[in-house]
């Protein structure tokens, strides 16, 4: 009885398992995988995965795949006729948990606030309408353009994905997530290099002495750099106190200040110094009051050199009237006073 129950639960299981994939089928994941378009979503509120939809693999399937009817080969084990055929194919891929149907449920809340934020702004300028024409068509305008903004938004639905109960293929706009992720090659490429590089580390006695000389010369580089660099931030420090001390607070000087802060290996050596200065300083006022003072001093100069020229051409206006050859001399000689007889 035991052997027999034992023979049933293995035969359940035998039945439970799914058909192991063959060649086209693997070959048409691995097509499916890097040409189908796929999204980026959020599933039960917290992985975040990739998706396509059923209608636009089946069209791939059966336009662009080297298993559609106008592109497959002669004698090929796999031609696609109809979507029939392709849903077939994906469903065996399905039952062998490649992907799985999801179920898209949109993000009611900030639709709501969307929502509400148009509203809002529909009731000011309903409140608003005792404005000028021009504030209304203006208004209006920025109606319009929030309107046309929440449509886009709608058509940008974000949905969030939930497991389906019903794991079928269905020909259409329906969700199916990815869970066949192959690894690139070039993480393969890099676990090779780790490897062989901690073989050859191992077995350092056995290089050649040239090639062990060379490690040991850039070894020594790096340490002396190391040494340098903490040598470089405590003299830093201790530049800063002595300079600050002998100020009394006024001066603040720091060499290389990134060159302990988490930066880049350039960066944390630029810039070269930075420095505050909190001594007195000549405001501004005493600066302009100098200017001020200059300026006058120019203007007073330039009034003494006028004056000294405007005195120069009185005294020769004023020796001039007294010159017989005159023109004032001329003008008494034509009004002379003449006596009654």
């Amino acid at each position: 009885m035991a052997d027999r129950k034992r023979a049933k639960k293995k035969g359940q299981a035998e039945d439970e398992t799914p058909p192991v994939l063959d060649k086209t089928h693997k070959a048409v994941l691995k097509w499916l995988r890097g040409h189908v378009p796929v999204k980026k979503t959020k599933f039960m509120h917290s992985h975040v995965v990739e998706y396509f939809t059923s209608g636009k693999a089946i069209d791939a399937l059966m336009t662009d795949s080297p298993w559609a009817k106008e592109k497959a080969k002669e004698g090929s084990d796999l031609i696609l006729e109809s979507r029939f055929q392709a849903i077939n194919v994906l469903d065996q891929l399905l039952v062998n948990k490649m992907f799985h149907r999801a179920r898209k449920i949109p993000v009611m809340e900030k639709e709501k606030k969307k929502k509400r934020d148009v509203d809002s702004g529909k009731e000011d300028s309903k409140e608003e309408d005792g404005s000028s024409p021009k504030q209304r068509k203006g208004k209006g305008k920025e109606v319009q353009e929030v309107e046309e903004k929440s449509e886009r938004e709608k058509k940008k639905r974000k949905i969030r994905l939930e497991m389906h109960n019903d794991q079928c293929i269905v020909d259409g706009n329906e969700a199916y997530v990815w869970l066949y992720d192959p690894t690139p090659w070039y993480y393969y490429v890099a676990g090779t290099a780790i490897v062989l590089g901690i073989i050859a580390v191992c077995l350092f006695p056995l290089w050649p002495t040239e090639m062990r000389q060379g490690v040991y010369y850039l070894s020594v580089a790096a340490a002396g750099f190391l040494v340098f660099i903490i040598v470089l931030a405590i003299l830093k420090y201790i530049l800063f106190l002595v300079l600050f001390i002998a100020t009394a607070g006024k001066l603040r000087l720091w060499i290389f200040p990134n060159l302990t802060e988490d930066v880049g290996f350039l960066e944390s050596f630029m810039p070269m110094y930075v420095y505050t200065y909190s001594g007195p300083k000549k405001s501004k006022e005493s600066d302009d009051e100098e200017s001020s003072e200059e300026e006058s001093d120019d203007e007073d100069e330039d009034k003494k050199t006028k004056e000294a020229a405007g005195d120069g051409d009185g005294e020769a206006s004023e020796t001039g009237k007294g010159e017989p050859g005159s023109d004032s001399g001329g003008s008494s000689k034509e009004f002379e006073m003449v006596e009654k007889a």
